[in-house]
């Protein structure tokens, strides 16, 4: 028997480890924002969040963890997305917020710009992890939340396109660097370029590696 809409918000998709919210009651029809983000890892660029409200009468198929996808397969689910959803933002925060706030803030700051950005007022969030900003509705962490959750599996494939699009307009104009293949993470390759090459002034200031390049006046 198929689940009940009553009880499961995610009816149309076929999830094998489903999430049934607590924090909110949920109820057919609710705007429901699932909130992820790229990009907390690497030591160049802005972290990048998306927010995406689905429609359950045009179901995705093929939505999970961005990371468990191929590029082309993140890249037509893309185009669904934006299609098919009822709304979906990207929120961002630059590397000069990241070295003002810390990571973890400047992350909250993204996902609220996100949120703030969507064409309509989600009833409810839920974010992807263990950690939720402030929002104006009622929201929910979801630990490996975008294997869970569709939505959350749609904003996760949003962000990384949306930053991998970015770290390739970087390759451009710095290909010595690399970031085409490790998207500023910090690789053997991309600590390497750090110290020949030295620090850009797209590199956040306050990671451990980026500091301690600037320290010995390693700028490019």
């Amino acid at each position: 028997m198929a689940p009940s809409q009553s009880c499961d918000p995610f009816a149309e998709y076929a999830l094998a480890d489903p999430f049934i919210p607590s924090a909110f009651a949920w109820q057919p029809g609710m705007l429901v924002a699932g909130v992820d983000e790229v990009g907390r890892g690497p030591l160049v660029g802005a972290v990048v969040t998306a927010a995406v409200v689905l429609d359950p009468q045009h179901p995705i198929a093929g939505l999970a963890d961005s990371k468990k996808i191929s590029e082309k397969k993140r890249l037509a689910l893309e185009d669904e997305i934006k299609s098919h959803a009822l709304g979906w933002a990207l929120g961002r925060a630059e590397p000069a917020e990241i070295d003002e706030l810390n990571i973890l803030h400047a992350t909250m700051l993204a996902m609220q710009r996100a949120v703030a950005g969507l064409p309509m007022a989600a009833q409810a969030v839920l974010v992807d992890g263990n950690r939720v900003p402030a929002l104006p509705c009622p929201s929910q962490a979801v630990v490996k939340g975008d294997g869970r959750v569709p939505a959350i599996s749609a904003a996760s494939i949003l962000a990384k396109v949306a930053r991998d699009r970015e770290m390739h307009a970087l390759h451009a104009r710095y290909p010595q660097y690399g970031f085409d293949r490790h998207k500023g993470y910090p690789t053997a390759v991309h600590m390497a370029a750090l110290e020949q090459h030295g620090a850009l002034a797209e590199h956040r200031r306050s990671f451990g590696p980026v500091a301690a390049a600037i320290a010995q006046g390693n700028l490019f």
